[in-house]
């Protein structure tokens, strides 16, 4: 098996943006760039070593090993109709909610998934080698190849296939997404207040840390897993000018008194 192989990278956006150099950092060739936006384009080529442009999709007379495939979710199979594969190279995309047989209208020797599960920021630095990367191809050789190449970035190299992908990227969803979309509730809320957000810092931080240490069941506080009905009516009153805002919070609510109380409990502030 080869210790680095030659890549190509395809799109600009954030994922590419951070798995190129380090990928390049491991020792790996990433020696083809190819996507949509040039200007964006030319940014990522100033991140590589040695990468050039690739006007199309024709890579047949390229020396590569892996081609992996950073678009979006809906450019995946368009791109696997239209891509020109030279022999022996394993074509891989990086979506968590994509199956595998996106890719399965290439020609391609292998094809598969590398998937890195985090959330990529461009301009926001990561530790790659703390980032999982979940694998799944069509042969085992290339899952062997594939697996090679995570393991010379990240720490975590796990195989699932397509359908524990997706309900990872959905659990994904719950856990990044969202929360994030809570903290810009809550940032909106002090905004209103002329307040700042950094008070909220350090709960988050806290939050967050205690979470992970004793895991979410446990790290559970405030009213509703408390069933403080008085505040969290309260509460409600405070959104009386933002009704959208009231009824996730009502829904929300009672979805954790209804997980942490018995059945029996449960009366007195459904929906």
């Amino acid at each position: 098996m080869k210790k680095f192989y030659n890549i190509a990278l395809i799109g600009t956006g954030n994922v590419a943006w951070h798995l190129g150099p380090a990928l390049e950092n491991a020792g790996h060739h990433i020696t083809a760039l190819y996507g949509r936006d040039k200007k964006r384009g030319k940014q990522m080529l100033d991140r590589l070593f040695n990468a050039e442009w690739h006007h199309d999709l024709d890579f047949s007379s390229a020396d590569l090993d892996v081609i992996l495939v950073c678009v979006s979710d809906q450019a995946i199979a368009e791109i696997a109709k239209d891509i020109i594969l030279p022999d022996g190279t394993v074509l891989a995309h990086t979506s968590g909610a994509m199956p595998m047989n996106e890719l399965e209208y290439a020609a391609a020797d292998a094809h598969g998934v590398f998937y890195p599960l985090q959330t990529f920021t461009k301009g926001k630095e990561i530790d790659i080698e703390e980032v999982p990367f979940l694998i799944e191809t069509s042969e085992k050789w290339a899952t062997a190849r594939l697996v090679r190449l995570a393991e010379t970035i990240s720490h975590t190299v796990k195989e699932v296939d397509s359908k524990q992908r997706k309900h990872i990227h959905l659990s994904a969803v719950f856990a990044c997404n969202f929360t994030n979309f809570m903290m810009l509730r809550s940032a909106q809320i002090m905004e209103q207040q002329n307040l700042s957000f950094e008070l909220m810092h350090p709960l988050i931080a806290e939050t967050i840390n205690k979470t992970l240490e004793i895991g979410p069941k446990a790290a559970q506080t405030g009213p509703a897993v408390r069933k403080d009905i008085k505040t969290l009516d309260a509460h409600l009153e405070l959104m009386d000018e933002q009704q959208e805002w009231a009824e996730m919070y009502q829904e929300i609510s009672q979805q954790i008194i209804d997980e942490y109380h018995k059945k029996e409990e449960r009366s007195g502030w459904d929906i």
